[in-house]
């Protein structure tokens, strides 16, 4: 191995390293603060001799600035921090499902402490999201995170990056999926609650002595949970749905 191939070499382990360490530090199950920093170095290394190893990379060295290799790992950065963020959001759909029942239930202001992100989350929130892990890890999908950096090499290979207008475009799109999802998840939850508050409407007019506010605390309560308990099944159909929202709206 001569001069040139090596530094063809290094450039190359470089650019890979920076898309993927990108990727991998907003992404769900990867990105968590609960793993620890070596794990997540010696993740990225390893991905990283792999891909290198696997993808071939031919860029003539000599009309390769330094400017332009900044440019260039800029690029990278940003393509795999979109790639990452938009698998983010449509993780967040179960969570945010979440939210929109607890607010329902009257618990928007009770929090915990999330043990895998280390953040502050609403209760209901966090346990669907944890159920939802264990059905996607169940799946073998988090196999499919791998695939996600290994196809954006297919359609970009390493130096060459989608626009702006494509990223950006892929995480507003992500926003938007995420409302949909979570809404159309929450729908009969919803119902339900509009159904329960149009009884306690005609239980107030009917029996005004009645304290309707400090009777429907924990009716509301024991609702959102049966209801909860009854959309659990339809977790489980939601990792192969997410696996059709990377397809479509993942730039690759």
């Amino acid at each position: 191995m001569d001069i040139t191939e090596l530094s063809e070499n290094l450039v190359g382990f470089g650019l890979i390293l920076t898309r993927l360490s990108a990727f991998l530090l907003v992404l769900p199950i990867f990105g968590w603060r609960v793993l620890p920093v070596r794990i997540k170095m010696a993740l990225v290394l390893l991905l990283t001799l792999f891909f290198g190893r696997l993808l071939p990379f031919s860029m003539d060295l000599h009309a390769l600035s330094t400017v332009r290799l900044i440019l260039l790992m800029i690029n990278e950065a940003t393509y795999g921090l979109a790639l990452g963020v938009i698998i983010a959001i449509l993780f967040s759909i179960v969570k945010t499902t979440g939210r929109i029942i607890e607010r329902e239930m009257g618990l928007a202001m009770a929090e915990v402490i999330d043990p895998l992100s280390g953040d502050r989350t609403q209760p209901l929130g966090g346990l669907l999201e944890m159920i939802f892990i264990l059905f996607f890890l169940s799946a073998n999908a988090h196999h499919a995170l791998i695939q996600v950096i290994y196809e954006s090499y297919q359609s970009f290979p390493v130096g060459t990056t989608p626009t702006i207008d494509v990223l950006t475009r892929g995480v507003v799109e992500a926003g938007s999926a995420l409302l949909t999802a979570s809404l159309r998840l929450a729908a009969p939850i919803l119902a339900a609650f509009i159904i329960l508050l149009t009884v306690l409407a005609i239980m107030a007019r009917v029996l005004p002595e009645m304290n309707i506010l400090f009777l429907s605390m924990p009716v509301r309560v024991g609702l959102g949970l049966a209801m909860t308990m009854m959309i659990l099944p339809y977790l489980q159909g939601l990792v192969e749905e997410f696996g059709d929202l990377m397809n479509r709206l993942l730039p690759i």
